[in-house]
C-alpha cells in the first residue's frame, strides 16, 4: 500500500517544472462497485464486478471517474499503470490545465474495500496529499475501520467523502485525524465522479465550503433531474 505515495511524490517532483510554489497534490481512492462483496442494492452485473475496472459503475462506465475525467478539458491525462498492486486494478495520475495541481487516482478492487478505506485513512493522517478523497459504497456501514491520532500534523489536510451517509459515518474518524472535510453527504445518494470533478475547481480557486457544497448539489441537480435545493440536501453544510 505504499506504492502509491511513492508515485504521487514523484509526479509532484515531475510536474512541478519551473513553478515556484510547490503543486497542490490530490490523491482520491476508488472502491469499485462489488455485488458480490459489499453491503450494496445491486446493480447490473456488467457494472457491479469489482474486478472489472473498465465496466466498472465507479470507474469505467460513463459516470465513473475514468471516464468523467477522460472527457475533462482541465484534467489531463500523465501516466497510467496497470496492476500497480495486488488490489489495485489501475492508477492514473493527472495535472490540472491551468492550476500548479497534481492529481493522482486509483482504482481499488471491490473486494479490497476495507483495505481501500484504511489507505484513505492512512494518506490523510501521514498528510500525503493536500486533499484526499474517496468514492464508492460507504463500507464503514458494513465494518469498522480503525483510525488514530497522528503523531505530528506537517501540514492541513481536507477531505471530501462520496459514499452515502458520509457525514454521519466518517466524522469522528476525521476528527480524529484532524482533517477538515469540505465536501460529505448525509442521504443515500449516487457518487458520481462528476461531483468530484465540479468540487475541485472551486477548491482548487480556494472557494468557501459553501460554494464546494453548492458547485456538487448543482452537478449533482444535473444528473439526477432534481431541483438544486433538493439536491444541496444530499450534502453536509459545513460552514
Amino acid at each position: 500500500m505504499k506504492t502509491w505515495c511513492i508515485a504521487l511524490t514523484l509526479l509532484a517532483i515531475a510536474c512541478r517544472g519551473d513553478a515556484s510554489a510547490e503543486p497542490k497534490t490530490v490523491h482520491v481512492f476508488v472502491a469499485l462497485a462489488d455485488n458480490a462483496s459489499q453491503g450494496i442494492a445491486p446493480v447490473p452485473a456488467k457494472i457491479g464486478n469489482g474486478d472489472d475496472a473498465e465496466a466498472n459503475l465507479y470507474w469505467g462506465a460513463s459516470e465513473g471517474f475514468k471516464s468523467i475525467f477522460a472527457r475533462s478539458k482541465s484534467w489531463k491525462l500523465e501516466k497510467t499503470e496497470t496492476n500497480p498492486a495486488p488490489e489495485i486494478l489501475e492508477r492514473r495520475s493527472y495535472r490540472h490545465a491551468s492550476q500548479n495541481c497534481v492529481l493522482v487516482a486509483e482504482a481499488w478492487r471491490g473486494k479490497n474495500i476495507h483495505q481501500c478505506l484504511e489507505a484513505f485513512f492512512e494518506s490523510l493522517g501521514k498528510r500525503s496529499s493536500d486533499l484526499t478523497a474517496f468514492i464508492g459504497h460507504n463500507g464503514l456501514m458494513d465494518a469498522p475501520v480503525a483510525v488514530s491520532s497522528p503523531d505530528a500534523l506537517s501540514r492541513p489536510a481536507d477531505a471530501i467523502v462520496l459514499c452515502c451517509i458520509s457525514g454521519t459515518y466518517f466524522k469522528t474518524h476525521l476528527a480524529t485525524l484532524q482533517a477538515r472535510p469540505v465536501l460529505t453527504t448525509e442521504q443515500l445518494m449516487y457518487p458520481g465522479s462528476f461531483l468530484l470533478r465540479d468540487a475541485l475547481e472551486v477548491w482548487l480557486r480556494k472557494g468557501s465550503l459553501t460554494e464546494i457544497r453548492m458547485a456538487a448539489a448543482k452537478a449533482y441537480a444535473a444528473n439526477q433531474n432534481i431541483s438544486v435545493k433538493a439536491a444541496a440536501g444530499v450534502f453536509s453544510r459545513l460552514e
